[in-house]
């Protein structure tokens, strides 16, 4: 097969990518014009929206992970349990009542632990071909059940520099707004939050500007694609798993900056939350189309939907399952119609 129409076949899964990104990102500027405008209340005030990326900035992280791994063709479901395991490894050894543990350890710490689980399941995956929904399951397993090792209850963090570290806030100049005395109250967001978003601008040039983004690309169109153009399968299919791992060490350390402390229960349902994400960002299942911007938006896509669903009374846990479930079905439908669409397109 000729070189260039295979690279001419990248291009156009790039071109998918991008297609799929406008997509989320005007329906994403929709839903929250509609909140807006139906709902009013707090989501005219800036600080909803700096509110949601709080909340969610780890989220980004392991959904961004989660991107890369889906788009080389593989998934990844123990970004959860890797989160929950570095919360409360980090609390435990920063309590000031047992080791009064340095912050800057306990951040390697939960970098090593990320590691630890990516480099496993990338030997794994890549080069002894196991399924990887059968290995991370194993994966998500163990670090759910080391986590109850670690500490069997609730964890709180009283360490005074983690403290410090946890209550920082960035305020957003001209973004904040005055409550009912008259006071005009500064909009913030958590120092998690410029992480999270500088994670998604370096792996967004990573994934468009060099070599290894355009090769993750190449593997989850067809590896067999990927393999004439000079392309190392295996190592890119275990770098995916490893840096899927490390941003599942970095996002639990972000996560546990926001809650400030471990437990067993922490981010349970995170790594769905994360495939979800993906999806309604843009990222297809099938592999060699997403975007991280694109996953970054299905993020503040699913808290959005969540917040319109509380803030419209239906406060109870199934309507916002039922809400998401529906989301997706959607998102995936619109994936399908566009890209059938442009495949009979090309044809033409």
């Amino acid at each position: 097969m000729n070189k260039t129409k295979l690279k001419g076949g990248i291009f156009n899964r790039v071109s998918d990518t991008n297609l799929l990104l406008s997509i989320t990102v005007v329906i994403f500027i929709l839903m929250y014009l509609g909140a807006i405008i139906f709902l009013g209340s707090g989501f005219k005030k800036p600080q909803m929206l700096f509110n949601i990326l709080n909340a969610n900035a780890a989220l980004i992280i392991t959904a961004c992970g989660m991107s890369l791994v889906m788009i080389s063709g593989s998934i990844d479901i123990s970004v959860g349990g890797v989160v929950a395991l570095v919360s409360m490894c980090c609390a435990v050894y920063l309590d000031v009542n047992h080791h009064n543990g340095n912050v800057y350890v306990s951040m390697l710490i939960a970098l090593g632990i990320g590691l630890a689980f990516g480099i496993i399941q990338g030997l794994l995956v890549a080069y002894l071909n196991i399924q990887p929904f059968i290995v991370t399951l194993a994966g998500m397993f163990f670090a759910r059940g080391m986590t109850t090792i670690v500490s069997t209850a609730p964890f709180n963090v009283k360490n005074q520099a983690f403290d410090k570290l946890k209550l920082t806030r960035i305020n957003v100049p001209g973004m904040g707004s005055y409550n009912k005395k008259g006071l005009y109250i500064p909009a913030y967001v958590e120092i998690g939050v410029l992480v999270a978003l500088a994670v998604v601008v370096i792996l967004f040039l990573v994934l468009r500007y060099t070599r290894l983004g355009r090769a993750f690309y190449a593997v989850g169109g067809n590896q067999q694609s990927a393999l004439m153009l000079g392309v190392n399968v295996k190592r890119t299919k275990f770098l995916s798993h490893v840096f899927c791992g490390l941003l599942a060490g970095l996002g639990g350390y972000v996560y546990f900056l926001h809650v400030g402390s471990g437990a067993a229960s922490h981010a349970t349902g995170m790594e769905m939350n994360a495939i979800a994400s993906s999806i309604i960002g843009g990222t297809m299942l099938t592999g060699g189309v997403g975007n991280v911007v694109g996953t970054l938006f299905g993020v503040l896509s699913l808290s959005t939907i969540q917040n319109i669903v509380s803030s419209a009374g239906l406060d109870q846990a199934w309507w916002t399952g039922i809400t998401i479930a529906a989301m997706l079905c959607i998102f995936l439908l619109i994936q399908s119609i566009v890209i059938r669409q442009r495949k009979r397109a090309l044809k033409r």
